[in-house]
C-alpha cells in the first residue's frame, strides 16, 4: 500500500499522538508499505525519506503546539502526481481539514483517528460555549471517513451514542524494553533527595507526575493531591516531568516539588522507574499513554476510572481507581497510597508491570494495517459495483441502437 499519513504532530514532538503515530509509521514501513508523512514544520528538523512538510502556526497560548496551514492545493498537486492508495488523517486541525476535502475531491479512500477530546478542552480555556460546535465539527469530520480509530470500547460507546459512525477500537501499546523497572537509578534518587534537603541514601517515597502542563490536564487537583500527600508523609518527594503554559504557576504553588522539564527516551524511562508512585488526575484523555508507561516501569498509579485507567488498573491490586470526577476520593486514594509500606508497594508495582507488559505495540500496529486493507477491499468492491450498472447501461444502449437500425 501507498499511504499518506496526515498529522499536525509527529516525533520528536512529545505527546501521546506523536508517540502512537511514530509506532504506526515505523510498523507500516517495516511491513513493506510506502508511507508519506504530511505534517507542519517543527522546531526540530525531521529527516524522513518520504515527507511533505507544510507551513505551520504555533498556538499563541501554547507555542509548543503547532497547527498545519490548510494547503489543499499543494496536497492536490502532490496526490495527483503520486496518487496514494489511502489517506489516513490523524488530526482534525486546518491541515487535517484540507486533507479531508482534497482526498474527497480526488476520490481517495480516507480513514481517521480521534486522538484528542478537543470538545472537553473548551471549558479549561474559558470558551465553554464552543464545546457543542467543536463536537459537531468532530462528528462531521470523522463521519466523512471510511473508518475512525479510537483507543477504547468505552469511548466507542460514548461516541456512538453521539452519532459517530464506523468506529474501530485500536488500543495502545508500550515499549517494555525502554519502559522497564530495571532503569531505576539510585544516583537520580539521591539527586532528588539532596534537592529536597534529604540525607544521601534517604528512602523517602517519590511521587511522580508526567504530562503536558496545560489547563485541560486538571492540574489544580494535582496541586491539591501533592500537598495532601506531603501532609500525610512529610518526607515525601514530588517530581513533575513535563512542560507547558501551567508550569510557572505550579512551580510557584509547589516550591518543594522538583520540576524537570520535558524528558524523552531513556531519560524519561529512568525518571519513571526511579519513582514509586504515579499521580494522574487528568479527566480529558482518550487513552493516557503516560499511565501505561508508568505501569510498565513498575509504578503504582492513582487514576480516575476511565480511558487507560479503566482498562489497566485493578483497584487495590496494582493501583487505585477513583470514580470519574470525585476529587475528594482521588486525594484520599493518593494519601492512602503514600502510607503503604515499601514491600507492598513493590508487590503492587510488580503486578502493574505484568499488566502493562501485555500491551504490545506489534499487536496494535498489525490490527491497524489489517483495518486499512479491509477499507481498501471494501472501497474496491464498491467501485466495481458502481461500475457494473454503468457497463450494463452502456450495453443496453448499444443493443437498442442496433435493434433500431
Amino acid at each position: 500500500m501507498y499511504i499518506s499519513l496526515v498529522t499536525e504532530t509527529f516525533d520528536p514532538d512529545i505527546n501521546g499522538v506523536a508517540t502512537t503515530l511514530k509506532q504506526i509509521h515505523s510498523a507500516l514501513l517495516s511491513s513493506g508499505h510506502r508511507v508519506q508523512l504530511v505534517c507542519p514544520r517543527g522546531k526540530t528538523a525531521r529527516v524522513l525519506d518520504d515527507m511533505l512538510e507544510v507551513p505551520g502556526l504555533a498556538l499563541p497560548f501554547y507555542t509548543d503546539v503547532r497547527l498545519g496551514l490548510p494547503v489543499g492545493r499543494r496536497l492536490k498537486r502532490r496526490w495527483q502526481n503520486e496518487r496514494p492508495d489511502l489517506v489516513h488523517i490523524a488530526t482534525e486541525g486546518p491541515l487535517g481539514y484540507a486533507a479531508l476535502r482534497t482526498a474527497k475531491a480526488l476520490g481517495l479512500p480516507i480513514t481517521s483517528s480521534l486522538h484528542t477530546n478537543f470538545h472537553t478542552y473548551m471549558r479549561f480555556y474559558r470558551v465553554g460555549w464552543l464545546a457543542a460546535p467543536v463536537m459537531r465539527y468532530l462528528k462531521w469530520f470523522h463521519n466523512r471517513t471510511a473508518r475512525t480509530f479510537i483507543p477504547t470500547g468505552q469511548q466507542a460507546e460514548a461516541l456512538g451514542l453521539s452519532g459517530f459512525d464506523r468506529l474501530a477500537v485500536l488500543g495502545r501499546g508500550v515499549d517494555t524494553a525502554l519502559f522497564n523497572p530495571e532503569r531505576r537509578d539510585a544516583a537520580l534518587r539521591a539527586q532528588w533527595s539532596q534537592h529536597s534537603g534529604r540525607a544521601a541514601g534517604d528512602e523517602s517515597k517519590v511521587a511522580l507526575h508526567v504530562g503536558r502542563l496545560a489547563p485541560e490536564k486538571n492540574l489544580d487537583l494535582l496541586l491539591q493531591t501533592f500537598n495532601a500527600m506531603r501532609v500525610a508523609q512529610p518526607d515525601m518527594i514530588g517530581v513533575v516531568v513535563g512542560d507547558g503554559p501551567e508550569r510557572a504557576r505550579l512551580e510557584k504553588a509547589l516550591p518543594w516539588v522538583i520540576f524537570t522539564g520535558m524528558k524523552r527516551g531513556a531519560q524519561l524511562a529512568r525518571h519513571y522507574a526511579s519513582a514509586d508512585l504515579f499521580i494522574f488526575p487528568s479527566q480529558t484523555e482518550t487513552f493516557g499513554n503516560v499511565l501505561l508507561e508508568a505501569m510498565a516501569c513498575g509504578l503504582i498509579c492513582v487514576s480516575f476510572d476511565y480511558a487507560a485507567g479503566k482498562h489497566l488498573i485493578h483497584d487495590g491490586k496494582n493501583g487505585y481507581l477513583v470514580p470519574l470526577g470525585d476529587d475528594a476520593r482521588f486525594i484520599k486514594a493518593a494519601v492512602d497510597l503514600i502510607r503503604v509500606d515499601g514491600p507492598e508497594i513493590r508487590q503492587m508495582g510488580s503486578r502493574a508491570r505484568d499488566v502493562a507488559a501485555t500491551y504490545d505495540w506489534t499487536r496494535v500496529t498489525r490490527a491497524f494495517e489489517q483495518h486499512l486493507k479491509d477499507v481498501l477491499q471494501v472501497e474496491s468492491a464498491q467501485s466495481a459495483s458502481d461500475e457494473q450498472p454503468a457497463l450494463q447501461g452502456s450495453g443496453r444502449s448499444t443493443n437498442q441502437g442496433k435493434t433500431g437500425v
